[in-house]
């Protein structure tokens, strides 16, 4: 299996080289919307001036106030993966990461070591766990989330990924944000408005975490584009609405779909999808033929994740290709 397919999703031009490109692509290999918040194109943006202060301010009391959070307890940074590593190297220390995970938990912290979900509240370290959880859309109850939290000893935190949690918010457990608390948030913006080219996010915690992490990044931690798209579409409560409607549906005719094809697709996360395959490399293979990517995994070979279809056409196309290939 070729690395970078088993490292991230997205890697098409890795893809392009090594099955051609007999026509347009179908990226299923990411858990990002597939049909993005539409308003982006209609901005006006000022390339030629640096960003004012002012815009970031806006883009966090937006942000904020979609999260639920005060202003304060909210830090936006260049991509959550950006935020993961550098609160990560604030903060060191002994740390567990529950498995099966997003590559980049166990890189946060040096020496982080992996946990079993069911063995995380036993640890009284720094625990970084994700959730909803990537690849496998577990995802962890309010009362068990705050059951680890309360673990936590006056050297250790709760690293929180919620980079999934959009589509449903009573999953987040940003209320629980405060500056006694030991809990540290991370939100993305590309995954649930499907830009993730605008290289957004957020670090949500007490201001002895956002305070230094905001001195950190200096003046201009963003472009003026990330600025203003996150703040006008944090604000687009309709669109908000009707995607977190959306989604679940297409994930429903996406289920239905693998279930004709003898897979049970598992995950609460509707923007992708989990199957076991006897062999899901030469299943990754026999649909990247037929230009359709999908996520294998170099350490789970009966794993595929496969991400939501953006309309009717696309989910024909998926289903020629695992009954024809």
């Amino acid at each position: 299996m070729t690395s970078p397919f088993v490292w991230h999703g997205g890697a098409l031009e890795a893809a392009r080289q090594a099955f051609g490109d007999n026509g347009p692509w179908l990226d299923l290999s990411t858990g990002i919307n597939p049909d993005p918040w539409p308003g982006a194109a209609g901005l006006i943006l000022d390339w030629h001036r640096l960003p004012e202060a002012s815009a970031l301010q806006e883009l966090e009391r937006a942000a904020a106030a979609y999260f639920g959070v005060e202003p304060a307890h909210i830090c936006a940074v260049p991509g959550t993966e950006i935020g993961m590593r550098l609160v990560g190297q604030m903060l060191g220390g002994p740390a567990y990461h529950v498995t099966p995970a997003y590559r980049t938990h166990a890189e946060m912290i040096p020496g982080s070591m992996p946990i079993a979900a069911q063995d995380a509240a036993g640890t009284s370290a720094t625990l970084i766990v994700a959730n909803p959880n990537n690849p496998d859309g577990r995802t962890i109850s309010r009362t068990d989330l705050q059951l680890l939290l309360r673990g936590r000893s006056d050297r250790s935190w709760l690293l929180l990924d919620e980079a999934f949690a959009d589509v449903d918010p009573r999953i987040s457990l940003a209320s629980a944000l405060d500056d006694a608390e030991r809990l540290i948030i991370f939100r993305s913006f590309g995954k649930f408005f499907g830009l993730a080219g605008v290289r957004l996010g957020f670090v949500l915690g007490p201001r002895t975490i956002v305070e230094p992490l905001r001195r950190l990044l200096g003046a201009w931690p963003l472009s003026s584009a990330a600025l203003a798209i996150g703040a006008a579409a944090y604000q687009d409560q309709q669109w908000i609405a009707q995607t977190r409607l959306a989604l679940p549906r297409a994930a429903a005719r996406l289920d239905a779909l693998l279930n004709d094809h003898g897979y049970s697709a598992v995950g609460a996360c509707p923007l992708f999808r989990l199957i076991e395959a006897k062999d899901a490399h030469a299943l990754f293979n026999r649909l990247a033929r037929q230009g359709i990517l999908t996520r294998p995994f170099a350490n789970q070979p009966h794993w595929l994740r496969i991400g939501l279809p953006c309309d009717a056409a696309d989910l024909d196309r998926l289903d020629r290709a695992l009954r024809h290939g």
